[in-house]
């Protein structure tokens, strides 16, 4: 077990709260769902971090104080079927960073087991090292849709996750990225961040058809593997119907918690509809991507705060506006 340093730690990913009341780390969450999680009594939140070792255990042997390390959120109980087979991010007693009921990394100094604690490379940074949460989301859903220099890869919403899936994609290989949104700052994020093509989407579903043309011009190829980074009807149904017959459609986002979608026609065309839950065992090659600059993560990272009363309810006030914010940086 190990103590992260106090006012040495990184952390970020804010969720796009209205109305918040902070009493030092602590805050108050009122109706806060995502999936079946709800929070239903105040809770620390936060779960993307790094940060540096100030003690460790009788037992650590890899690690001393002062190494800089990144921290991938999720205890399992390495007792089930999932976790013994590898699939760990399944395990059903999962204790993750700031899913209800167990708190979060947002604070000064957290306790945490050292074989989820990975050193960073000298020339990555901690916040680098916080990125690799986030990152770990694209890294194992590319596993998972087996991307590679011969997929061409279709992406529906440039948020933050969409834009780790692709830049995770190309990292993978990827040859060609069309990424879809709606939104026009969106979309020249993700140009800057390197895909080759942008195609801007309405919230109409009537739309579909219209706006699968315009994605298979951009792509100019067949659609090998769609990922849906939102998770909603419409871009559930838009990612069915770009795909080629024997492509894959990975789910990445949960906007919706059910959805009606025509699968019958995307059975008949065999597409493989496949999700993800978190991520596995994906924490060394995140940061043996940002050690070899396969990936730069640090343009999305747009805001950056201290840990003041001030600074941290300014940090939420920021994310939840949205606008030009992609990733909130903390620094404690």
């Amino acid at each position: 077990m190990m103590i992260m340093e106090k006012s040495r730690t990184w952390l970020l990913g804010l969720l796009p709260l209205t109305h918040s009341r902070f009493s030092h780390s602590t805050f108050l969450l009122l109706t806060l769902r995502c999936a079946h999680f709800v929070v239903e009594e105040p809770m620390v939140i936060g779960h993307e971090c790094a940060g540096i070792i100030e003690e460790v255990g009788s037992e650590v042997k890899a690690l001393v104080p002062g190494d800089r390390v990144a921290i991938e959120p999720g205890i399992s109980c390495w007792r089930c079927d999932h976790c013994k087979q590898g699939r760990y991010n399944l395990c059903p007693d999962m204790k993750f960073f700031a899913t209800p009921p167990v708190h979060g990394s947002l604070a000064n100094q957290i306790v945490h087991p050292a074989d989820l604690c990975f050193k960073l490379p000298d020339n990555v940074s901690l916040e680098e090292g916080a990125m690799c949460e986030p990152l770990s989301v694209g890294v194992h859903a590319c596993r998972r849709a087996e991307i590679g220099p011969e997929t061409k890869v279709l992406i529906m919403g440039a948020g933050p996750i969409g834009l780790v899936t692709m830049l995770a994609a190309r990292a993978f290989g990827a040859p060609r990225i069309v990424i879809v949104d709606v939104d026009d700052h969106r979309l020249s994020v993700a140009k800057s961040l390197g895909a080759d093509d942008i195609v801007k989407v309405s919230t109409n579903s009537q739309d579909v058809p219209g706006e699968v043309e315009q994605i298979h011009k951009a792509m100019g190829a067949d659609v090998d593997v769609t990922f849906d980074c939102a998770g909603f009807n419409k871009t559930m149904t838009t990612a069915l119907s770009a795909t080629k017959p024997g492509g894959k459609v990975c789910l990445v986002g949960m906007g919706h918690s059910e959805m009606t979608v025509p699968l019958t026609p995307a059975a008949a065309r065999e597409v493989d509809v496949i999700g993800i839950f978190r991520y596995k065992n994906t924490w060394p090659l995140c940061l043996e991507f940002l050690r070899s600059g396969k990936i730069d993560v640090k343009p999305l990272i747009t805001h950056r705060y201290g840990f003041s009363q001030k600074e941290v309810e300014e940090a939420f006030e920021t994310s939840a506006a949205g606008g030009n914010a992609i990733k909130v940086m903390f620094n404690l």
